[in-house]
């Protein structure tokens, strides 16, 4: 089962719901579980995993080369791309790899044969291991899979580096992605083809509004959806009605502790510090999968 852990905005709490389903999966004794950071602009799970990288790969996108002396400068290049990536001036062919997005649009087009392709870099893909501790004993627990994606500084194209990043998933029982926030292609890309979609939220006018935008694209992508409010008891109570006029499932409303902050400020795992954190991870795993998660 793939569930995506996502969000309207930044800053709800996402990654914190996403790591500890996986940490809380992984220690609870269900096999091979994947955590999966699609959110590549800015990817964070690992400081809380800290896993150890056993394979890096770069990611590339291909991109256009103009071989002056076969082109007849028909312009039909400059006319098929959608993003202003290559344009014929004249007797002058100009390309813009950065707005590439590697359709190939242009090459198929061509009627000269004047464009191959070659490779621009944009970013990488790590996987690796993170050792989960048994909390009672304190020695080595199971293994979390773990896969995360780097946007390169300066680069615009999430989207192929989250489908890298997706590539490297198996057929596992349980793969937990956190997307990344918003509403925008690398949500669509990172979302795609899941079981079930978490969206995390808060209860404030700003986390109502994105919200409402979130379910609207997840629900044009006809994807289940189930809801979570962090920092409950702050705010107001427009999140909780506006679920219940949707239909949304509330899985759980995790209350406003200034414990889950510093631990997390620290870069620390949650579960280690709040014990009844790992129960609420239960539920809301049990909740989603059916299954229910061993103690």
């Amino acid at each position: 089962m793939r569930i995506a852990v996502a969000s309207g905005k930044g800053g709800t709490g996402k990654t914190t719901v996403a790591v500890h389903a996986a940490v809380t999966a992984a220690s609870s004794g269900i096999n091979s579980v994947y955590y999966v950071d699609c959110d590549v602009e800015e990817p964070n799970g690992h400081i809380f995993l800290k896993p150890d990288i056993i394979e890096r790969e770069t990611v590339t996108v291909p991109v256009p080369v103009i071989d002056e002396s076969a082109c007849t400068h028909c312009g039909d290049c400059g006319q098929i791309c959608q993003f202003n990536a290559i344009a014929v001036i004249l007797d002058k062919v100009i390309t813009f790899n950065e707005l590439c997005h590697g359709c190939g649009g242009c090459t198929r087009v061509c009627p000269a044969g004047a464009i191959t392709e070659s490779t621009r870099r944009i970013g990488s893909v790590e996987r690796g291991v993170a050792r989960i501790r048994e909390h009672e004993t304190g020695s080595k627990g199971s293994a979390l899979h773990f896969v995360h994606g780097r946007l390169d500084v300066g680069e615009p194209l999430a989207p192929p580096v989250v489908r890298r990043v997706k590539e490297r998933i198996p057929d596992v029982p349980l793969v937990i992605i956190d997307a990344p926030p918003g509403a925008s292609c690398p949500v669509v890309e990172s979302v795609r083809d899941s079981d079930y979609v978490l969206l995390v939220t808060e209860p404030t006018p700003f986390g109502l509004n994105d919200l409402e935008i979130a379910v609207e694209t997840m629900r044009e992508l006809h994807l289940p959806i189930g809801v979570v409010i962090n920092r409950a008891g702050t705010g107001d109570d427009g999140v909780k009605k506006f679920c219940n006029r949707e239909g949304l499932e509330i899985l759980d409303e995790i209350p406003d502790d200034r414990r889950i902050a510093e631990l997390y400020s620290r870069g620390e795992l949650v579960t280690d510090g709040v014990a009844e954190f790992e129960d609420r991870m239960k539920r809301i795993l049990e909740k989603i999968t059916g299954m229910e998660v061993a103690e």
